[in-house]
């Protein structure tokens, strides 16, 4: 009788009167500007900064956002971008040459010619395969690295190189570095956006959008083109706006008396916030994400009108829309999940590389001429390419899968200050390796930071001791080659 919920009643009704009183507390506090102008940190001397505040570059540069057209599983660039004409002569014959991949090293192999003819494009004469009819008519708007080079040919290691730029998990993602060097110029919506193919995630998963030993405010945001764009951002239909609004004042009380009693207005500060960003995403996302507005000709251009490319035309589409909204880092996958889910063609590379590509050419070429016809070109960096490319030769005794190549494959920009219609390094005559101008992961990274106003030499984190970099400890320039 005496009891109430395990505490006396004289406890209870002086926790619940204190509450009561503290939401008055709040309010006044509201009223004063408490929870707007800059608070201090712990020991009341640091001035408490919002993590995804904008930020000034280190210097003038043409990018603001970037684009990242995240090629899962591998595409072959002797099948599309790297013309070798004696590959198809050799096509079928045993020859020496020395690949390493996910069937370990080898000194020979059978040859798999080319499976598609290529034809030149552009006023630059590109060579571009069948495979990318609609891409092909973009390419001097294009620069193409055919010297790329990682570390790894399994999947998972290579694809945290490529997005955090190390082989292990723990590293805070390209998304992250740019977002923890420029901040958002929009409070409501994420700085940082992933959108995955719907066959699934990639292998390794949620690490290659990690913010690693960064703050999660630097984490990317997962978005989805169809239904909820973001899981669990709507509240159940029967809670209205204002009550959320009063479930967020109520977070905002426990928050304040936590942070008074431990006298770290920083910590509520930075509580606070995060619960604002939440609450005004539910009415920011759903406008973002909407392409009711968008006319019949622009979701022609992404090809959102033919099942075959509906999905990731959609995606490509939002992507702009984001951007434009003041998003700075759009990661778009293409492909999920194993094998022929994604581009990893072990087994029939005709039937992969044709279902991969014939989804995404078109919406890829109608996301860069939708974005230089509004003039957005310039300022966003477009990125494509996977974790590595393929050998030249079968991996198996028959058939005509490839197998993994991290030591010389092809990526490509546009947009963001990048020089279109060239093409930099190239890969020897067999396509195995890079043997001219050779470039690491690490120099792309460096790239995109450049176009972007970052110093990549300069741009760290202090963790574990040490100035932590996204290029590492050693300089590394950006491959200058490629922007003008």
């Amino acid at each position: 009788m005496h009891q109430f919920c395990g505490r006396t009643r004289r406890e209870f009704l002086w926790q619940a009167g204190g509450g009561f009183t503290g939401l008055g507390l709040a309010s006044l506090l509201d009223g004063d500007g408490f929870f707007t102008k800059p608070s201090q940190a712990g020991d009341g001397n640091v001035p408490f900064r919002n993590p995804m505040a904008p930020k000034s570059p280190h210097f003038d540069a043409p990018a603001k956002s970037v684009i990242f057209l995240f090629m899962y599983g591998g595409p072959s660039h002797l099948d599309t971008f790297d013309y070798k004409p004696n590959l198809y002569a050799l096509d079928g014959k045993t020859i020496t040459v020395k690949t390493k991949g996910r069937g370990g090293d080898k000194n020979e192999g059978r040859v798999i010619g080319p499976k598609w003819k290529f034809n030149q494009y552009g006023e630059c004469g590109k060579w571009v395969s069948d495979l990318f009819p609609h891409l092909a008519t973009c390419v001097d708007d294009i620069g193409f690295i055919h010297s790329m080079t990682a570390d790894s040919p399994i999947h998972g290691s290579a694809m945290l190189q490529m997005n955090s730029g190390r082989l292990l998990s723990g590293s805070p993602c390209l998304g992250s570095w740019v977002n923890y060097g420029l901040g958002s110029v929009n409070e409501d919506l994420p700085g940082f956006v992933v959108m995955l193919d719907p066959k699934g995630g990639p292998i390794s998963g949620a690490k290659n959008w990690s913010s690693g030993y960064m703050p999660a405010t630097y984490q990317a945001t997962l978005l989805r083109s169809q239904g909820d764009p973001i899981l669990d951002l709507q509240p159940p239909a029967q809670i209205g706006r204002s009550a959320q609004r009063t479930v967020l004042d109520s977070l905002q009380q426990m928050n304040l008396e936590h942070a008074i009693a431990h006298n770290n207005h920083a910590e509520l500060a930075a509580r606070i916030a995060s619960y604002e960003m939440a609450y005004r995403m539910q009415a920011t996302a759903p406008e973002a994400t909407t392409l009711s507005e968008e006319t019949a000709a622009t979701m022609n251009l992404y090809g959102i009108d033919n099942p075959a490319t509906e999905n990731f035309g959609r995606r490509c589409l939002l992507a702009r829309r984001l951007i434009e909204r003041g998003v700075r880092f759009v990661q778009v996958y293409a492909g999920g999940a194993h094998s022929d889910d994604n581009w990893d063609a072990h087994g029939d590379l005709v039937a992969n590389h044709n279902y991969h590509a014939g989804r995404t050419d078109k919406p890829i070429a109608g996301l860069i001429k939708d974005l230089k016809q509004r003039g957005l070109l310039q300022q966003t960096m477009l990125v494509w390419g996977g974790e590595f490319g393929r050998q030249p030769t079968a991996e198996y005794a028959s058939g005509t899968g490839r197998d993994h190549n991290a030591y010389g494959f092809t990526m490509w920009a546009a947009g963001g200050g990048v020089r279109g219609g060239i093409s930099v390094g190239t890969t020897d005559e067999l396509g195995s390796r890079a043997v001219d101008q050779p470039f690491h992961v690490k120099h792309l990274h460096a790239t995109i930071l450049q176009q972007l106003g970052l110093d990549p030499n300069r741009l760290s984190y202090f963790y574990g001791g040490l100035d932590q970099k996204l290029v590492g400890v050693e300089p590394v320039e950006p491959i200058q080659q490629l922007v003008s």
